[in-house]
């Protein structure tokens, strides 16, 4: 087991609040105890060391040290090597790491200096330099430390303000009382799917639906009631949805809208005819709704494809006017415009 002092020990060091952390790799436990006296006076320096080589990276790895002392001469590993394999390690590759060698070498600095060290000094050297030293490239690196981090909260904050930006979108294309899509996102989807199938030359189905004697409905069940059965029947329509594209939307009131893209008469009339009676079968008591007694809605159906000699305004006043004759010859009923 190598010798391995530790003083203050923390494996999580706080990027806001950085004390000076060093770690000695060296194999001569009379050098670890020079150091550490030169160091032990300074409450702002964190001291620690290993005795042996081979655990120098895993102890880098866990102490996360500000900066690095190190020797070059140790048995089993060579000191150059150390230096290459501290910056291979993602934790530690910016690490700053001074070299403490027995010889006053300016090929063995130039060397060092080429595999990754910062510094070089002889030891053992003055305290004053050696503190000089020490923080020097601690304070540089705690200062690229919170350089880092203050990237990361700014990268952390935009990607919340962008997730709290398309919450906040699907919020405000929602209908608060039933929950599906509202007004403007109808009239967002309408222009888009009314594009895509002048294009692709595909139908487009525009379904507006209207829940019949609805006023007589709040007056005589009460407010908290009728928001009740409008949530009903937006869920009526919903699950007669059987496509990701297709769209069930509040227009206004209890005016309910669907967009049913690459959809020709005959299934928009399906999906008319099958909300229709999934409703009528709730059995909703309507009493002042006659002849039905139930609540029940009227629909107009409009099928077109595309084109440049219409519009998609058009397309809404065609479905509404087809909803106007299901009102008008007795509601529950859906008319088509075709």
């Amino acid at each position: 087991m190598p010798d391995v002092l530790t003083l203050n020990l923390e494996t999580e060091p706080s990027l806001t609040h950085f004390k000076v952390r060093v770690l000695l790799v060296d194999d001569q436990l009379i050098i670890a105890e020079a150091v550490r006296r030169m160091l032990a006076d300074q409450d702002d320096i964190e001291f620690h060391f290993t005795t042996d080589a081979r655990e120098a990276i895993a102890c880098a790895n866990s102490l996360q040290p500000t900066v690095i002392l190190q020797d070059l001469v140790m048995p089993e590993v060579d000191g150059f090597e150390l230096i290459r394999r501290f910056r291979a390690e993602e934790m530690l590759a910016h690490v700053p790491i001074i070299v403490l060698s027995a010889r006053e070498d300016p090929k063995l600095k130039a060397h060092g200096f080429a595999v990754g060290a910062n510094d070089y000094l002889v030891k053992l050297p003055d305290k004053l330099e050696l503190l000089a030293r020490v923080r020097h490239h601690s304070n540089a690196h705690i200062h690229r430390l919170q350089r880092d981090q203050a990237f990361r909260f700014l990268r952390e904050s935009q990607q919340k303000l962008a997730a709290a930006n398309v919450e906040l979108q699907k919020l405000a294309a929602l209908d608060p009382l039933t929950g599906i899509s509202n007004r403007r996102r109808f009239d967002e989807t309408l222009v888009l799917e009314w594009q895509r199938g002048q294009r692709d030359k595909t139908p487009l189905s525009l379904l507006m639906v209207d829940v019949d004697f609805f006023k007589q409905y709040n007056d005589s069940y009460g407010h908290p009631a009728g928001d009740l059965a409008l949530k009903k029947v937006a869920a009526v329509m919903t699950e007669n949805l059987k496509r990701p594209a297709d769209l069930v939307t509040r227009y206004g009131g209890e005016e309910f809208a669907i967009i049913l893209p690459e959809t020709d008469n005959a299934g928009a009339m399906n999906v008319a005819s099958a909300c229709l009676r999934q409703l009528e079968k709730l059995e909703i008591e309507n009493a002042n709704a006659l002849p039905y007694g139930v609540l029940t809605m009227s629909i107009g159906v409009r099928t077109v494809v595309p084109s440049k000699q219409s519009t998609w305004s058009e397309l809404v006043a065609a479905s509404d006017r087809a909803l106007y004759a299901a009102k008008a010859g007795g509601r529950n009923r859906v008319v088509n415009a075709e």
